[in-house]
């Protein structure tokens, strides 16, 4: 597996002021674009064919990134004239893709995660199924108060995990799934129904370090996650 497609079409309407003239994934944290942290990430597992699905400012990425040489990658960049979804964007993709029939990594451009991506490959080709899915615990967004049966506050517990799972945007996609993606609309409430009803969606459980940056407050909190990871490894004796 030698590529993959990346969904950097996002507005990141949430993210404003700081998307008023750049696209999400090019928001900066700590000094570099966050897409630049998956570009790293995929090139240190040999994907170096990238194809970058973008619409929304797209301008500001390609001049960045150029053609990719910088990072060790060959990148090409499918613009759409209107938005298309992120299904849509993917199936567009697709279409330029230098194997067609290989199977391909698709994932979000502005999420970070140091996931065993080798791991993840080898559990879509045991499964089998025509996608899989990384999914990640769901973390609760407030602390969380332990109470007894008798109304007493037993402890408190600072954003917890808790016993669910969630879509972590990260996909092998193999070649016989182009024909079931939406030529518009989200792969998420279109395709991925469908192949579950099939039983062709398989998920790939993990606790690998994933953040989603959706907010002003998801992008500080993951900036300080990763300096204290930096400073932690930087100091460790």
């Amino acid at each position: 597996m030698k590529s993959a497609i990346l969904i950097a079409g996002g507005k990141g309407e949430r993210l404003r002021p700081l998307t008023k003239d750049k696209p999400k994934a090019m928001i900066s944290l700590m000094g570099r674009p966050i897409m630049s942290y998956i570009l790293q990430w995929l090139e240190s597992y040999g994907i170096r064919d990238i194809i970058v699905s973008c619409g929304y400012l797209h301008e500001v990425i390609q001049e960045y990134f150029g053609d990719g040489r910088s990072y060790n990658l060959n990148l090409k960049y499918v613009i759409e004239d209107s938005p298309l979804g992120r299904g849509g964007g993917i199936k567009q993709a697709m279409k330029s893709l230098n194997d067609p029939g290989e199977s391909v990594i698709a994932l979000n451009a502005d999420a970070i995660t140091n996931l065993n991506l080798r791991e993840f490959i080898e559990f879509h080709k045991h499964n089998n199924g025509i996608a899989s899915l990384v999914s990640v615990p769901l973390v609760s967004s407030y602390g969380i108060v332990d109470i007894s049966h008798d109304n007493n506050v037993i402890t408190f517990r600072e954003k917890p995990e808790l016993p669910f799972w969630i879509n972590a945007g990260i996909y092998i996609f193999e070649r016989r799934i182009f024909d079931m993606l939406p030529d518009k609309g989200d792969h998420e409430t279109t395709t991925f129904p469908e192949l579950a009803r099939l039983k062709q969606l398989k998920a790939y459980k993990t606790k690998s370090f994933w953040r989603s940056i959706d907010t002003v407050k998801d992008l500080e909190e993951v900036r300080k996650e990763l300096e204290s990871l930096f400073f932690g490894s930087f100091f460790k004796v």
